[in-house]
């Protein structure tokens, strides 16, 4: 069974976002990049199945620039088995993104596509859900565990209620949430082993997809600075200062 897995190279979530002078956008420049965290439990995950033998073969790909091929060595030197980076400079938005890994799903003709539920950037938590749309595929999202056996997915999640059990015919669309695992780190051994793996790389503009945008961004803005707190001296102060402000 193969396994496919999206991920995305993104700002390192420990470093601060800087909105550019123009509110054009998020200021890239010089700014560490890494995997995104829910990208990289879905490989984490997928390794694991490979691991258990639900797997036979794991492959990494990711849409964006040249740079991606770290993010894509980073899958690699974790236990994927081959990447595929689909080069480009556009900014692409959660349909297009859904769009181009149609079309990689196509040629690749995985039995689950296995990615993170949102990427930290944009938020958007959509592209799992249209890329099942569009190959009218059964999904489960928001997984936080995941058995696969029989030719079926059972997926467990959380919500509301508790946890929901679902149960899926493969192929089918999974995305992790973050207590599916804890993602392992990358040893030296394997991060050279991974410079040896293969790493395809193809141009957006060879799959014929239309990635035009549908979606205009008017502005981007830093979100207010929170004020300053305050100090009470007794619990009637608080309520108090509770009930003052609408709280109670």
């Amino acid at each position: 069974m193969k396994v496919l897995v999206p991920v995305k190279r993104v700002i390192d979530y420990n470093v601060k976002a800087r909105v550019k002078a123009d509110q054009t956008g998020v200021d890239l420049a010089n700014v560490k990049m890494s995997m995104n965290p829910f990208c990289e439990i879905a490989v984490e995950e997928a390794v694991r199945l490979k691991e258990k033998g639900a797997a036979t073969e794991v492959v990494a790909v990711s849409v964006g620039p040249t740079q991606a091929q770290e993010t894509l060595r980073t899958a690699l030197a974790m236990g994927a088995d081959r990447a595929i980076l689909i080069q480009t400079d556009q900014d692409l938005e959660p349909l297009a993104v859904a769009k181009v890994l149609k079309a990689v799903i196509a040629e690749e003709g995985p039995q689950v596509v296995l990615m993170g539920k949102q990427a930290i950037d944009g938020d958007n938590n959509a592209t799992g859900q249209m890329l099942a749309a569009l190959l009218d595929w059964p999904q489960a999202a928001f997984a936080s565990e995941v058995v696969i056996e029989g030719g079926k997915a059972k997926v467990t999640r959380e919500v509301d209620g508790g946890l929901q059990t679902l149960n899926v015919d493969l192929p089918a669309v999974v995305t992790a949430d973050l207590r599916l695992n804890e993602p392992r780190y990358a040893s030296l051994p394997n991060i050279m082993k991974a410079k040896k793996k293969p790493l395809d790389v193809k141009e957006l503009g060879s799959l014929g997809v239309d990635t035009a945008p549908r979606l205009k961004v008017v502005k981007v803005t830093e979100p207010p600075k929170r004020s300053a707190g305050i100090k009470v001296e007794t619990a009637a102060d608080l309520v108090s200062n509770l009930k003052t402000a609408g709280v109670l």
